[in-house]
């Protein structure tokens, strides 16, 4: 009907204003045909990239997540519960191959080599909510293991304790460092530090208890400051999930994020004793 009245004067008639109308009515069209065609086409380039590249694309972040769930992975540490070894804003790596493999995105275990140890850092899922926690094992499946006033024993013995160097408080504002007092502990000849915080309220005594077969009791090296095992017991071997080796970034959440670029790429065995 449209492209008939253009050419029939009958219907336009000779009212100018009429004309007019049909004019902006057939510019309307115009505008919604092209947009029309614009839409078919951006969606038939999209389509066209989609089959180039989005199934490879999705293959490769499937991968890539399949990679992280099952090999390794990176734990961002938002608080202080492992200082002085692991600062707030360090990024560590964790070895998801420590210990064992598991089918990826799950907790099926398809081969197992080894068993965590005494004094390993380990990333894990809370068996309190399933947070990611990282902690410091103490107790192995078996051990009887006792605490008073922040010293540990471990089968009726007391575990080795000597003075920290006074650089491993260096991390801490000026302000509070003389709040914390730090020390070496020594755990099956493995040296590292851990603080503790006099003037707070913690738990520092954990009653005789023996640890059950496929668990392990767990605490941070800040004793005075982290939810450990002293609240939500013993974490299952199934829920852990690797071993923590080295800090791959660090950057002070207390300064605008400044990089601290000694942490880089840093063992976590030689930062036990220094967090310069």
């Amino acid at each position: 009907m449209e492209g008939w009245a253009r050419f029939n004067p009958f219907l336009l008639g000779t009212n100018r204003s009429n004309r007019l109308v049909f004019l902006k009515i057939e510019h309307s069209g115009q505008l919604c045909f092209h947009s029309s065609v614009k839409l078919v086409q951006c969606k038939a380039r999209v389509r066209s990239l989609w089959k180039d590249w989005g199934y490879t694309l999705f293959a490769f972040l499937l991968v890539s997540c399949a990679l992280r769930s099952a090999f390794a992975d990176w734990n961002d540490v938002p608080t202080a519960s492992m200082n002085p070894t692991i600062l707030e804003g360090d990024r560590v790596w964790v070895n998801k191959l420590a210990y064992d493999l598991k089918v990826p995105f799950t907790k099926v275990r398809l081969a197992h080599w080894e068993k965590p140890q005494r004094g390993d850092i380990v990333v894990f899922f809370s068996p309190d909510d399933g947070t990611r926690m990282i902690k410091r094992i103490i107790g192995l499946p078996g051990d009887k293991v006792s605490m008073r006033r922040n010293m540990l024993f471990i089968n009726g013995k007391a575990v080795t304790y000597e003075n920290s160097v006074p650089e491993t408080l260096e991390f801490l504002q000026i302000a509070t460092r003389d709040n914390h007092v730090v020390a070496t502990e020594i755990l099956s000849g493995r040296r590292h530090s851990v603080m503790g915080t006099p003037q707070v309220h913690a738990r520092r005594y954990i009653s005789p208890v023996v640890v059950p077969d496929g668990n392990y009791l767990v605490l941070g090296d800040n004793r005075d400051n982290s939810h450990d095992s002293r609240y939500f017991g013993f974490v299952p071997e199934s829920e852990i999930i690797g071993r923590a080796s080295s800090v791959v970034l660090s950057f002070d959440r207390e300064h605008y994020w400044k990089p601290r670029w000694n942490r880089f790429f840093s063992a976590l065995d030689r930062l036990a004793f220094s967090s310069k």
